[in-house]
C-alpha cells in the first residue's frame, strides 16, 4: 500500500507540477493564446499585469513542491495552488463559459489534493505535540 501511495503522489505531483509551470509560463511570457493567456484574461475581465503575479507565484510553487524539506512552504504551495485554481473555475463559471473551459483547472485542482493527501511523511508538517495525549 504505501508504494501505491507513493506512485499515485509523484504521477499526480509531476502532472500538477507540468500543468502549473506551463501555464504560469503562457502567464509569464503574456502568450495570447493558450490556458491562462491574455485572451482568457481579458475575457475574464481580469487585466494583463495580473498575469505576472500568477504566472510567478505559479512558478515558485512547482518549485517549492518539488524541491525536498521545507513542509511548511509547500503547504502555502498547495494553499496558493488552491485559491488560483478556484478563482479560475468561480471565474469561468461566473462568466458563463462552457464546461470545456472550466476542465482544465478542474484537473489540476484534483491532481492538487491528490498530490497533497498522498504526499509522504516527510513532506508533511510535524504536529509539535502528540495528538493522543490531548483530551
Amino acid at each position: 500500500m504505501r508504494k501505491r501511495n507513493r506512485i499515485i503522489y509523484w504521477i499526480a505531483t509531476l502532472w500538477l507540477a507540468l500543468g502549473m509551470f506551463s501555464t504560469g509560463m503562457v502567464q509569464l511570457v503574456k502568450a495570447n493564446e493558450g490556458v491562462g493567456g491574455v485572451e482568457s484574461m481579458t475575457h475574464l475581465g481580469y487585466p494583463i499585469y495580473l498575469l505576472t503575479l500568477l504566472g510567478g507565484c505559479k512558478i515558485l510553487g512547482v518549485i517549492a513542491i518539488l524541491i525536498p524539506k521545507f513542509p511548511v512552504l509547500k503547504e502555502w504551495a498547495y494553499a496558493g495552488f488552491f485559491f488560483i485554481l478556484l478563482g479560475a473555475i468561480f471565474s469561468h463559471i461566473a462568466t458563463g463559459d462552457a464546461a470545456k473551459e472550466i476542465l482544465p483547472a478542474l484537473l489540476l485542482v484534483v491532481l492538487m489534493i491528490l498530490s497533497w493527501y498522498f504526499r509522504p511523511t516527510d513532506r508533511k508538517i510535524v504536529p509539535l505535540i502528540d495528538e493522543s495525549s490531548v483530551r
